[in-house]
């Protein structure tokens, strides 16, 4: 079918690259590829897990957004290296994921700062592979806006995915943190923009969370397992920011409406 002329605009390439980003970005699929490694669907994980664990991982949540945040201010500068270092950080993360299965709910707090600041550098690493500037705080909080995609929140009750409604819903909250970033040089966990930002982002992560807790809770997973599932969780997360940077990369030379037409356009099969 012959596409409108608001997206003739848009190579064949470039439509390709875009219909692999909604694949990505649709069809997360982290449910499914849990419950695979640990041979069980993740909802008997839930049942196995302790009173109270919801809090905990709210909280270790939010601690690892704040922890990740503030490595994204301070510590991610342009590197002159083409390609993403995608395999690197699946070893290191995965590293940090025995810990959690050895240990279990008990380890998240320590564990999920550590290894969600891994993923925040692969992340990173994958938008300036797509060209985007490392050093633009719009560019930080984009790659911070990734842990918000793929999980919902329990207030959205959308389609898994769902990815232009994800960044409408933390259009302003992103917006709001990026100026007050722009001001200043170091992270001030108390500044309401960096709270509504974190709380906004959290919401949405700490359900993708909540399933990897759940995966490791079975008691076959050991640390083996849960060096497994982490690798899982940094793919899951290193699709939705190949996905994501792609999207951006368009929209930066195309403009957005003209690249989300063109996204909602595409027939991708589920």
């Amino acid at each position: 079918m012959e596409l409108p002329p608001i997206l003739r605009t848009l190579t064949a390439s470039e439509l390709g690259q875009l219909a692999r980003a909604k694949r990505l970005l649709e069809n997360p699929g982290l449910t499914a590829r849990l419950a695979g490694v640990v041979g069980k669907p993740i909802e008997q994980g839930f049942l196995l897990l302790p009173r109270g664990w919801q809090s905990v991982v709210n909280k270790a949540a939010r601690a690892a957004l704040l922890t990740a945040l503030s490595a994204a201010v301070t510590t991610i500068a342009d590197r002159r290296q083409k390609n993403a270092s995608e395999k690197f950080h699946k070893l290191l993360v995965g590293a940090s994921g025995g810990i959690g299965g050895a240990f279990g709910l008990a380890s998240l707090p320590v564990e999920l700062p550590i290894s969600t600041t891994i993923m925040l550098r692969s992340i990173a690493d994958i938008a300036r592979s797509e060209g985007h500037d490392l050093g633009a705080p719009q560019t930080k909080m984009a790659c911070l806006e990734v842990f918000a995609l793929g999980g919902k929140s329990n207030l959205d009750e959308a389609a898994e995915g769902a990815y232009w409604a994800v960044r409408a819903a933390l259009a302003k909250a992103v917006s709001e943190a990026a100026a007050y970033l722009a001001e200043k040089s170091i992270v001030e966990e108390t500044a309401p923009a960096i709270l509504r930002l974190v709380a906004a982002i959290a919401s949405r992560f700490g359900v993708v969370v909540s399933e990897q807790t759940a995966a490791k809770a079975v008691p076959v997973v050991g640390a083996a397992g849960g060096a497994l599932i982490n690798v899982l969780f940094m793919n899951h997360f290193q699709d939705m920011a190949r996905g994501h940077f792609i999207v951006k990369r368009l929209e930066a030379r195309h403009g957005t409406e003209v690249v989300r037409v063109a996204y909602e356009s595409l027939a991708i099969p589920v």
